[in-house]
């Protein structure tokens, strides 16, 4: 074995004071939120997060265990110690659960927009036209809360992505919130419907970053921190690899990546 594989396979054993290493568990959402992350049919934690996670623990030297459990679950378990991390993970989620505990988040890890998307045709025409909105359960539309409560937009219940999707194409539905990344990823790749529901900028939505956050291991989020700093290009480089980011600050946001390429050969030509 070569001296340098041999380091690296001795950090995976020993932590910093040379003991033998625990294995650290990172509660992980069991679902398919592509290309962030989903679970294999073998239950492996796969893409994204996973890539970048096992990144961090071989920089640190750490053993990572990933727990794929109910949405539901991630945040009790964080709470009761049931597992030492939990991504992802927002300040903003589980205000009342996690009020008067001490709960460690990381800098932002991958920024994220959840909004509407609705059929082409529908674009522009506001809020006044959405009177049936498309809500996986366990979402919270916040944006759209207040209408809902007031009775001027109706909260249409889906299982899941790809029943929230066929309701909105079928018109049981007249927009559909979601990640706007993971959705249009879903209808390029996996309904292979490219286009058939697009991103309206102009309805209201929510912008946020994911974070990885414990409650037990300060020290290790701060060392997280060291490494998403220290290790910016390599971080950059799977972001790219998995579009997780793809176009979020510009208004390609949620457009099909074929009408993209062409509006950017229009530009480069200085056509309109």
């Amino acid at each position: 074995m070569k001296p340098q594989a041999f380091g690296w396979l001795l950090a995976g054993f020993l932590s910093v004071n040379g003991a033998l290493a625990q294995p650290y568990v990172i509660g992980v959402e069991q679902q398919e939120f592509r290309p962030h992350y989903w679970v294999g049919d073998q239950g492996e934690y796969q893409g994204f997060a996973r890539d970048l996670l096992d990144l961090f623990a071989r920089d640190a030297g750490l053993e990572l265990q990933y727990r794929p459990l109910p949405v539901e679950s991630l945040t009790p378990q964080l709470l009761e110690g049931g597992i030492d991390f939990k991504y992802p993970d927002s300040p903003d989620w589980a205000r009342d659960a996690k009020r008067g505990r001490e709960v460690i988040y990381s800098q932002p890890v991958v920024a994220y927009v959840d909004g509407v998307l609705v059929e082409p045709g529908r674009q522009g025409q506001g809020v006044e036209a959405l009177g049936r909105l498309a809500v996986v359960s366990g979402w919270t539309p916040w944006t759209y809360q207040g209408l809902i409560d007031a009775g001027q937009v109706q909260r249409v219940r889906s299982a899941d992505l790809g029943r929230m999707i066929r309701q909105t194409m079928k018109r049981e539905a007249d927009g559909a919130y979601y990640n706007v990344v993971v959705a249009t990823y879903y209808l390029d790749n996996i309904r292979v419907r490219p286009g058939a529901l697009v991103f309206d900028p102009k309805l209201p939505h929510t912008k946020g970053a994911f974070t990885l956050s414990s409650v037990r291991h300060p020290e290790l989020i701060a060392r997280f921190d060291r490494f998403l700093a220290e290790h910016r290009e390599a971080v950059e480089a799977l972001k790219a690899r998995y579009q997780v980011e793809a176009n979020l600050d510009s208004e390609y946001l949620g457009m099909e990546q074929w009408k993209i390429d062409f509006l950017k050969r229009q530009k480069e030509k200085g056509q309109p």
